[in-house]
């Protein structure tokens, strides 16, 4: 187990330095093999030449290719000094970059709404878990009934209806029609009650789309699951039923939603730009949001890498969590 978790650890590891150099490439490379000058994006198409000069000996961009990536590497770990003639900028480490739109490094922003967002993201993942599988698991054992397909109608709706209806209509109805949720949301340090009232609506809407997916893919992959001959040999052997599904089919049936949860939940906690906007919350989608309106490529690429890590680290403790679940992935 502990050689397949340095195993994995490792490819990890190599992965998110390549994820780091094609995601540099893209942002402060690809730009400028196509003509795009970024440094008058950052400063504006009527700034001064010599304005604009400044901010790209500042930001380096007239250097080779890999210095400016080494750069960035370094950067991460050792911080960095952005630099034009007498301009000095400090970026402490860990840094990603420094925004010459706010004038403010890139990592402080990262950190102080990254708790929005981990917070929206867990607080949903729980609720579509449990009740999306749950709901799943009943209409698979209750294929055909009443119950069966009005479970399948409520998840066809969940999965077509868009988040931004489905969130402006709670708080339509919950927040500003009965007024028995504020929808505001307050900082958890503030008032912890403050801040899980103005967690539910967005909780319940994230987790409304996510449960209807998780309950179809659960609903499926169970039917197929109880035509297995290893679920028909333990019935043969006059095993309770709660032990037949609770021990043997419910392993094999989370092995598909434990892989679609690690691409999910890592993938949300990079920013659920829809329900943050829609309910105003001030997480990393917000950040996105407002740096494709501003044209500020370094928050947008300080939150890429933060995606592209979570959803790193969620896969690798979904492959952990492969082992324990089925104990043939420790021997493959």
């Amino acid at each position: 187990m502990l050689t397949y978790l340095i195993r994995r650890l490792f490819a990890a590891a190599v992965m998110l330095v390549v994820i780091m150099v094609v995601v540099f490439s893209i942002f402060f490379l690809v730009p400028k093999w196509v003509g795009v000058d970024i440094a008058t994006s950052f400063v504006g198409k009527q700034a001064d030449p010599a304005a604009v000069e400044a901010v790209r000996t500042k930001l380096g961009l007239g250097e080779p290719v890999y210095v400016q990536v080494w750069e960035f590497f370094k950067g991460i770990f050792a911080g960095r000094t952005y630099a034009a003639g007498g301009d000095v900028t400090h970026c402490t480490a860990p840094c990603f970059g420094y925004s010459f739109r706010s004038e403010q490094a890139i990592w402080p922003v990262l950190t102080d709404r990254f708790p929005v967002t981990l917070g929206l993201a867990l607080g949903a993942a729980l609720l579509w878990l449990v009740f999306g599988v749950a709901a799943g698991v009943l209409s698979a054992l209750k294929r055909g009934t009443l119950w069966d397909r009005g479970a399948m109608v409520v998840a066809l709706g969940g999965v077509s209806l868009p988040i931004y209806f489905t969130g402006l209509l709670s708080l339509a109805i919950f927040s500003y029609g009965l007024g028995w949720i504020d929808g505001q949301y307050v900082p958890l340090e503030e008032s912890f009650s403050g801040w899980l009232g103005g967690m539910i609506l967005p909780w319940v809407t994230l987790a409304f789309l996510y449960a209807a997916m998780y309950a179809r893919i659960t609903r499926a992959t169970m039917l197929e699951i109880l035509g297995e001959d290893y679920i028909r040999t333990a019935r043969a052997k006059g095993l309770r039923e709660q032990v037949v599904i609770g021990k043997h089919a419910m392993r094999s049936t989370m092995t598909p939603i434990l892989t679609m949860l690690g691409m999910d939940l890592g993938a949300l906690i990079g920013g659920a730009i829809l329900t943050e906007t829609t309910f105003s919350l001030p997480g990393l989608g917000q950040a996105v949001l407002n740096g494709i309106q501003t044209q500020d490529l370094p928050i947008i690429l300080g939150v890429t890498l933060i995606t592209s890590l979570a959803v790193l680290l969620a896969n690798l403790v979904v492959d952990v969590l492969y082992a324990v679940i089925d104990p043939r992935v420790r021997l493959s």
